[in-house]
């Protein structure tokens, strides 16, 4: 996701966009402690959405 996107969202899609993120991240975690987990680059890929999004947030 990137950073033109989420300014396109309004401020409550971004802190639904929050919490659907972590909830994935937690997901994501989960699969990875039971070895399920296929694609380990995805865990720093949502993290770099949260980091992402939490600094738009601020910025406003």
């Amino acid at each position: 996701m990137k950073a033109g996107d989420i300014r396109g969202l309004s401020p409550e899609e971004r802190q639904q966009r929050l919490v659907d993120l972590k909830e994935e991240l937690f997901n994501l975690y989960f699969q990875h402690e039971i070895g399920q987990l296929e694609n380990p680059r995805k865990i720093k890929q949502i993290r770099s959405d949260i980091a992402r999004i939490k600094t738009i947030i601020k910025e406003a």
